[in-house]
């Protein structure tokens, strides 16, 4: 690296399926006018929804969508590293980088793709967040005894964060918050920070710019000083031990590249599909049929477009039995398109449960 080049930071914001990584992100490009940021979203299914549903200014954010679910893999990954090489010949034109990474991906698959010769010289990990469902948590939505393939996932996700952020937390008391941070912690010692996140919103010095991986040392596997910042045996609730250096074990966990290709190669179980219909949904007919879907069938996260009869357009997004729907911006001649991701789904049991239950035709 030429000397004195400083490197573009980057952020990972991962996090389970549903846990409101694309409504914590867009709050945040709504507070980042005075910086200009490129964002990367990976999504796992045919065809991308996060991307619309952010309300990316036109000055400011640059987006780039990566959809397939495995950033940083097989032939996203090569999507991913020309998305990097495009913002590398142009570093100087942003200050900071965004990636969402899928629902069911695990962040070290980005981790490592950073710290190749290619990359490394240009750009650097700020911070990995990972975002949580935490009315799922509290209920034991991620006890591996009762939904094993996503505890996995959701635990591998934990495992390599720096920052957790407890999102969906405006109606939980105290007790409730605190006993979300014990399961976080216990899940997950490595976590460095908890944050909480009331209207999925964080203030952008919670999440740009914390350098927590700013000093990790270039020997690999070299161990921290015990004492010094990295020190892993120093309590996690002290926080005035950490000053916001990097944990340093990222190199001794290069295996979690092939952790991360099991999730997706070796589990087939993880499924998607898109359903599209051409006429106007009557919405509250409509969200009360996903509803049903979700409990009948191990749907996990539906999200997608509709247009209602009264005229308007909306954002449908429902995590497991939990739906709610948005106005949207209006798109002429757009189709009424959803979503659907679960664990061993059918594709044709869902269809014919919406056939039986609506007037309206989905395929």
């Amino acid at each position: 690296m030429i000397p004195g080049h400083l490197k573009t930071p980057v952020t990972i914001v991962t996090g389970f399926l549903g846990s409101g990584k694309t409504t914590l992100l867009n709050n945040l490009l709504s507070q980042t006018h005075d910086r200009t940021l490129a964002v990367i979203v990976n999504e796992f299914g045919e065809v991308s929804i996060d991307a619309p549903l952010l309300d990316t200014r036109e000055q400011g954010v640059e987006l780039h969508d990566v959809h397939g679910g495995l950033l940083a893999y097989g032939g996203e990954g090569d999507a991913f590293a020309r998305t990097l090489r495009a913002l590398q010949s142009r570093r100087h034109t942003f200050d900071h980088v965004l990636i969402e990474t899928s629902g069911l991906a695990v962040p070290t698959a980005v981790m490592v793709t950073l710290e190749t010769p290619e990359f490394a010289g240009d750009f650097a990990l700020d911070a990995t967040l990972v975002v949580v469902d935490t009315p799922l948590l509290l209920e034991g939505a991620f006890q591996t005894q009762t939904d094993e393939a996503a505890a996995r996932v959701f635990d591998a996700q934990l495992e390599y964060a720096d920052v957790a952020v407890l999102n969906k937390i405006d109606s939980l008391d105290d007790a409730q918050l605190l006993q979300a941070e014990a399961d976080v912690r216990h899940r997950a010692p490595r976590v460095r920070f908890l944050e909480l996140a009331y209207g999925a919103r964080l203030d952008t010095q919670l999440t740009l710019g914390l350098n927590l991986h700013g000093s990790r040392r270039s020997a690999a596997h070299q161990a921290p000083v015990s004492g010094t910042p990295g020190d892993l045996s120093v309590p996690l609730h002290d926080h005035t031990s950490l000053d916001g250096h990097s944990h340093g074990d990222l190199d001794a966990h290069v295996h979690s590249l092939s952790t991360h290709q099991h999730f997706h190669e070796h589990d087939p179980g993880w499924q998607s599909f898109r359903l599209t219909s051409d006429e106007v949904q009557n919405v509250p007919e409509l969200l009360r049929t996903v509803q049903n879907v979700a409990r009948v069938f191990p749907v996990l996260r539906v999200k997608g477009f509709v247009n209602g009869t009264d005229g308007g357009r909306y954002a449908l997004q429902a995590v497991r039995s939990r739906v709610e729907t948005d106005p949207a911006p209006a798109r002429a001649g757009a189709p009424n398109e959803l979503i659907f991701i679960g664990y061993h789904i059918s594709r044709k049991k869902v269809t014919e449960a919406l056939q039986k239950a609506l007037p309206q035709r989905w395929a």
